[in-house]
């Protein structure tokens, strides 16, 4: 009889397998479920309707490079100048009404679930630009005590969304943010380079995932770019044969 007893262990196992099948039937049973669009507060069937997709959303001509929004749709003038680290750049929605509050209610105010439905729309738009030749979709990282206070990293319920949308290999940990930095909200871009300086590298022990292949990283916002180079030049030092980014939303140009 004492052979046919569980361990602890077992039981440790069978309970936590039975707590994620548990919560992911209710997510299944909660996205069937009407609700609020959180921008017009008509009733949807996902958290943004179809009406706002198309009317706050529509398709926009951007810099191939950094995802600025041009007319015609060619690269930039800073990026002819000065090229990013990063080889390609695509962007869901430009930064501003009403995608701002949206994204700061999914960022800062415990609302991860809204993760679903903007990945849904950025893999659109990547699936459409073409840009999907990539081996890996990593995020970019919060350091570890920004990650206890927020509690997830907003980049990386994108980017494990768009890699299962996609059918691309995702990682959580090849890129560290090793210390703590100041919010960047506010600062300009030579604050936000010297705020990310020697922050951002990838871990050696991911060596073998990240020499020579192609990687994509994602994040929720693109305002200066500084972020985005930090990352894309650590991943290169790291051995990655190409970076291209992929950020819900662009802060469109102030010229």
């Amino acid at each position: 009889m004492a052979g046919l007893i569980p361990s602890a262990a077992t039981l440790t196992d069978l309970a936590a397998r039975a707590a994620g099948r548990c919560r992911r039937w209710a997510h299944a049973g909660i996205d069937r479920l009407p609700r609020q669009c959180e921008l017009c507060r008509q009733w949807s069937e996902q958290p943004v309707c179809t009406g706002c997709w198309a009317r706050f959303a529509p398709p926009v001509a951007r810099c191939p490079r950094c995802a600025i929004a041009m007319a015609d749709g060619r690269t930039c003038g800073p990026c002819l100048r000065q090229p990013p680290p990063f080889t390609h750049a695509i962007a869901a929605v430009d930064y501003g009404y009403p995608w701002d509050a949206l994204v700061a209610r999914f960022k800062f105010h415990a609302r991860p679930e809204l993760a679903t439905c903007l990945a849904r729309r950025l893999a659109e738009c990547i699936a459409l630009s073409g840009a999907t030749t990539v081996d890996c979709v990593l995020p970019v990282p919060l350091s570890m005590q920004r990650l206890r206070e927020r509690g997830y990293n907003q980049a990386w319920e994108l980017a494990r969304r768009i890699g299962g949308q996609l059918q691309i290999a995702t990682d959580a940990r090849a890129l560290v943010r090793g210390r703590d930095t100041v919010h960047q909200v506010g600062l300009g871009r030579a604050a936000r380079a010297s705020n990310l300086r020697h922050g951002l590298w990838t871990d050696p022990r991911a060596a073998a995932r990240i020499q020579g292949r192609r990687l994509a990283l994602v994040d929720d916002v693109m305002t200066t770019g500084a972020t985005a180079d930090a990352a894309a030049q650590a991943l290169l030092r790291g051995g990655a044969a190409q970076v291209q980014l992929w950020v819900l939303a662009r802060t469109p140009s102030q010229d």
